[in-house]
């Protein structure tokens, strides 16, 4: 098992990037959804209701600018856009505030998953997406654990998808069929909601280890805690019941 594709989304809901190597902190993918889109109250607003976001796309340049559709996402023309897309008074905000996720920091997915599933991988925004992977065996490896070099990645549980899978990243036309036929033979969930245990640098290539869940229960059980919770065990300054 190797890593074959690593993304990062510089901008929540817009389109991301893909990458050749990352470094990987404590809050994810160094520069992941270091920007949202908030309204005049500061609220997050996310493509679940403003699907017109997923047609901009954001980057991190070398020299850590960020850039939304190839412009400095704090430029006044991107600021019109932002405002087209997502409403009167919304606005780009820089911000490393814990919910910019919408669960945990990352999220670990399959090719053996995706095959299943027969979608541009693109409407399931992955962080990491994982080759030679036989069929849907990530649907076992909640409270299990991933090893690369020198970083270990911990995943919690399977992710509920939701709406923003029914949009074309290219077209944006909507086909509520998506999330129907992922709800109906994949009981809505697809994806591992994955969290940090400890950081470093990972690479397209990359060997991955799978470190079974039982090691991670039974450390669960030494902590006082229970399988699947096992990053709020290690992570009790975080909430991740996040709005």
């Amino acid at each position: 098992m190797l890593i074959k594709e690593l993304w990062r989304y510089p901008v929540k809901s817009m389109a991301g990037e893909q990458l050749d190597a990352a470094d990987i902190t404590e809050h994810g993918i160094a520069g992941d959804r270091i920007i949202q889109v908030r309204n005049a109250r500061g609220r997050i607003l996310s493509a679940r209701t403003r699907p017109d976001l997923l047609r901009h796309k954001a980057e991190v340049k070398e020299n850590g600018e960020v850039l939304v559709d190839g412009r400095p996402w704090d430029a006044k023309d991107v600021a019109l856009d932002i405002e087209k897309a997502a409403g009167a008074g919304t606005r780009l905000v820089r911000s490393d505030a814990d919910d910019r996720f919408d669960v945990l920091p990352l999220l670990v997915m399959t090719d053996g998953a995706f095959a299943a599933v027969g979608y541009d991988r693109r409407r399931f925004r992955p962080n990491l997406v994982l080759g030679g992977v036989e069929g849907l065996a990530e649907r076992q490896w909640e409270g299990a654990r991933l090893r690369i070099g020198k970083a270990i990645i911990g995943m919690d549980d399977l992710r509920a998808r939701c709406i923003m899978t029914t949009f074309d990243p290219d077209s944006g036309n909507q086909d509520l069929n998506v999330l129907r036929r992922v709800q109906r033979e994949f009981g809505g969930v697809l994806g591992l909601n994955s969290y940090i245990v400890t950081p470093g640098r990972i690479a397209v290539g990359n060997p991955v280890e799978l470190i079974p869940r039982t090691w991670a229960a039974r450390r669960c059980r030494l902590s006082g805690s229970r399988p699947g919770l096992v990053w709020q065990a290690e992570r009790p300054g975080l909430d991740r019941n996040q709005p």
